[in-house]
């Protein structure tokens, strides 16, 4: 079955989004996707969809649309205001979403994005197979104020009258935020001993994310040191996350459109299970670094997978009893 999803406002930029394209780096091509990995995944396993399913990503500004069916809906992301009709629901959950109930996000606070799953597949446009945007690449996937949208579900549900009780009781790893400044843990990179006195600076200074910051990176205020000379390093491809030196006065951490290095070196990466917060700060937020040894890093992350995991398993659990034969899969 087919639903229609009527969009009446969609903020500062409503995008269709996933977790990003697959070896298209081989081609040149950045892997983009999803800011915030975790949101993403976690709003799709939630209503029963693969963690890398095409979802909605906002960034700012309010966003409401109206099913013309009901659907079976999650909410995730930066804390933000949810409405069905005029009723709160609970982000972080499953939510029942009847037919002709206007869905409403707004009030985004802390964090800079929320993220719109919807049991089913999302009808998007594939560009190497993803449907992540990239604006370089003539593939902006901007939701319009007044479109439409549809999604292919075989939802058929379960009523949920009353919003003010939520549906399930899930193991949700629900993304955290401290307060100000937030603690991003890195590990060492290669070019970290050319200019040894950013270790020290990464340990106990303060940066602030600036109005330049985009899909390529965070650029951030802050002190710097400079390797001594003008020896150029020759540009090679890194992961996402690395923290980067250039010419200028300023700190950059290379976000999922990166390409090359440009030649400046590389003082550390932000370990993984970091990325989505990282992918959540937007300008005017402050960043402390935090070094930590690989172990460590892996360790982070293979804790995350599992949580993934768990919860997979749980909503699972979940529908079976309700007798809900989504088209859950592993994930």
């Amino acid at each position: 079955m087919t639903t229609a999803l009527e969009f009446a406002a969609t903020g500062w930029l409503t995008t269709f989004q996933d977790l990003g394209r697959q070896d298209a780096e081989r081609l040149g091509v950045p892997t983009g996707g999803a800011a915030d990995q975790h949101s993403a995944a976690v709003a799709n396993i939630l209503v029963g969809n693969r963690r890398d399913a095409p979802l909605i990503e906002s960034l700012g500004g309010e966003v409401a649309f109206v099913p013309d069916r009901d659907i079976l809906m999650a909410v995730t992301g930066a804390p933000a205001e949810v409405t069905v009709g005029h009723a709160h629901v609970d982000a972080w959950t499953p939510v029942v979403v009847p037919g002709g109930h206007e869905v409403r996000i707004r009030d985004t606070r802390i964090g800079t994005r929320v993220y719109i799953a919807v049991n089913g597949e999302l009808r998007s446009e594939r560009f190497l197979g993803s449907a992540a945007p990239d604006a370089r690449m003539g593939f902006a996937q901007s939701i319009a104020r007044g479109s439409t949208h549809l999604v292919d579900s075989e939802f058929v549900g379960f009523r949920h009258e009353y919003f003010d009780q939520s549906l399930f009781r899930l193991p949700v790893p629900v993304l955290r935020f401290e307060d100000a400044p937030w603690t991003i843990d890195i590990v060492e990179g290669p070019e970290l001993e050319s200019i040894p006195e950013m270790r020290q600076l990464l340990e106990y200074a303060t940066y602030t994310v600036t109005d330049r910051s985009n899909h390529v990176g965070l650029r951030l205020n802050g002190p710097v040191a400079h390797p001594p000379g003008d020896e150029e390093i020759v540009s090679h491809g890194v992961p996402i996350g690395a923290l980067e030196v250039p010419h200028s006065d300023e700190l950059i951490v290379l976000g999922r459109y990166r390409t090359l290095t440009a030649g400046y070196p590389i003082v550390g990466f932000a370990a993984r299970s970091a990325l989505a917060v990282l992918g959540q700060a937007g300008p005017g937020r402050e960043l402390r670094f935090r070094w930590i040894d690989r172990f460590e890093a892996v360790r982070q992350l293979a804790l995350r997978e599992g949580e993934l995991r768990t919860l997979s398993a749980a909503v699972g659990e979940a529908f079976d009893a309700l007798g809900f034969a989504c088209p859950l899969v592993n994930n």
